[in-house]
């Protein structure tokens, strides 16, 4: 998600790749945005610490399938943006992207987007996702400038799961031999499968599934700002939320259109903020039960 904000004029910013020695300074502007935003609009911090956006940015910088780069002004790094990929899935996401409160005007967040989106055309990506908060005004004028489309209204609930009993079924931990099927619900719903997200989630036991009879109806990747989750029926979501071992980071965002699962929700959970999916290039619109991730 991006944070950019008002504040002292700068030159024009020089784009270029990202470099492990800009992680310190790509993380204190992303620090100082997002403690702004927070600030100035009373919601929940993105960044609590200088700390975590140090391992945040330094993460990023090691991971072979995110490509950064940064924002130069005059020798001084003021920004960074970062697009993930997601390998054998023909979607990117952009994020964080982040510009410090100092940079007005030198249109580095312009420069860091398009920079973003060339990336994905030069490896033949044609859908790019992001998911931006509503209290960020301008970075919501900034990505529709360049071509993005508000797609879904989504909301970050926050609280512990009452594990109370559902519906029939079952929810057990995910492996390898149900990928195919959980590819198959993602494909239907979607458009595409996000088996390597799935992958990885299983790899850290993170991954769930809901069994009904002999198949498997639902799926989730872990119920967080990371994980995603896609089920036949918003029944298959209640069960995932309710089998949970816990929520990871601040939250998990539902649409805002599944009204059902989120009067659910609202016994157990609190709505946190506001967020909007957008995206860039083909889309497909959602069909069935889902819950995002912070990428998309």
């Amino acid at each position: 998600m991006a944070a950019i904000l008002s504040g002292r004029p700068l030159k024009n910013a020089k784009i270029r790749p990202i470099r492990p020695e800009d992680v310190e300074a790509c993380a204190r502007a992303a620090y100082s945005a997002h403690s702004a935003v927070a600030k100035a609009h009373n919601v929940p911090c993105e960044h609590p610490s200088l700390e975590f956006s140090l391992g945040m940015v330094g993460n990023k910088v090691k991971d072979p399938n995110a490509a950064g780069f940064v924002a130069d002004c005059g020798g001084q790094v003021v920004g960074s943006i970062f697009l993930n990929t997601f390998p054998e899935t023909p979607v990117a996401a952009i994020g964080p992207l982040t510009v410090d409160p100092a940079a007005e005007g030198s249109a580095a967040g312009h420069g860091l987007m398009q920079a973003a989106l060339d990336e994905a055309r030069d490896r033949h990506i044609e859908q790019v996702r992001l998911v931006q908060s509503p209290s960020h005004l301008r970075s919501l004028a900034l990505y529709l400038k360049v071509g993005f489309e508000a797609r879904e209204p989504l909301v970050l609930m926050s609280g512990t799961p009452s594990r109370q009993a559902i519906a029939e079924g079952a929810v057990r931990p995910a492996t390898v031999d149900d990928i195919p099927a959980c590819n198959d619900l993602c494909v239907k719903a979607h458009g595409f499968a996000r088996g390597f997200e799935l992958r990885s989630a299983i790899a850290q036991k993170n991954g769930r599934v809901v069994e009904r009879g002999d198949h498997v109806s639902g799926y989730s990747t872990g119920l967080g700002f990371l994980g995603h989750a896609v089920g036949e029926t918003t029944e298959d979501l209640k069960m995932l939320i309710a089998a949970a071992p816990a929520v990871m980071g601040p939250g998990f965002f539902v649409p805002v259109r599944n009204g059902e699962l989120l009067r659910w929700l609202f016994g157990d959970f609190r709505a946190s903020w506001p967020a909007t999916l957008m995206t860039y290039g083909r889309y497909k619109e959602v069909t069935g039960a889902f819950m995002p991730s912070i990428a998309f």
